[in-house]
């Protein structure tokens, strides 16, 4: 794994599990050099092992159509979009041009690039323009707005819809949130844990995954 990566289990660990999982492809490959070379925030994308599990969970979802929050430069996307039929669609949100054109540009090196649907500007405004319904909303943007994203998306879902949503271990610092970060992680792990909308399950993958399946 690389160094800076994000996960809450020794790099042994980490490396062990992705030896035994399904590998990435080599624009994935490609991709993730790149952003680790030369783009700042690069323990900000999804690792290879996060990769392959979201793309599995498309499959296993049947989805069709998929949101995403928070492009930074495509690895999750591209992974989700492997997982979507022919006709799938993948509309993903950020604010980024610059790692958004990283994105675009590996993108349309793969067969499963014209999948995706890239929107620049504020997620919470996208989301007031789209129509549902999806079958997988993935979200992985400013955790300060992770609450309002949430309730945002679940009117969009289909019922049996599953929401994903990262970094909700927040390194542990959920267990003695101090910042303004902490204190909305924790917050948002909260009302999704009281949600009767919603079946849930918070996993120990990578920095904390939560699933959220609409009731």
């Amino acid at each position: 794994m690389k160094a800076n990566e994000q996960t809450l289990v020794s790099p042994a660990v980490e490396d062990y599990a992705r030896a035994h999982s399904e590998p990435a492809g080599p624009v994935l490959e490609a991709l993730r050099e790149e952003t680790f070379s030369h783009v700042p925030g690069a323990r900000m994308q999804v690792g290879p092992l996060e990769g392959a599990f979201l793309k599995l969970l498309v499959q296993l979802v049947g989805a069709r159509r998929v949101v995403e929050l928070g492009t930074f430069t495509g690895y999750s996307a591209l992974c989700m979009a492997e997982g979507l039929p022919e006709d799938g669609e993948l509309v993903t949100c950020d604010i980024d041009p610059e790692t958004a054109a990283i994105a675009r540009r590996h993108w349309d090196q793969s067969p499963h690039g014209k999948k995706i649907r890239q929107r620049l500007g504020p997620a919470i405004e996208t989301l007031a323009t789209l129509e549902g319904p999806f079958d997988l909303a993935f979200v992985d943007a400013d955790k300060e707005s992770y609450r309002a994203y949430y309730e945002a998306l679940l009117p969009l879902m289909r019922q049996g819809g599953l929401l994903v949503i990262d970094n909700t271990l927040w390194s542990g610092r959920v267990l003695d949130p101090k910042s303004a970060t902490d204190l909305a992680v924790a917050d948002f792990n909260a009302h999704v844990a009281g949600d009767p909308r919603v079946e849930k399950v918070l996993l120990t993958v990578r920095d904390g995954v939560t699933l959220a399946r609409k009731r």
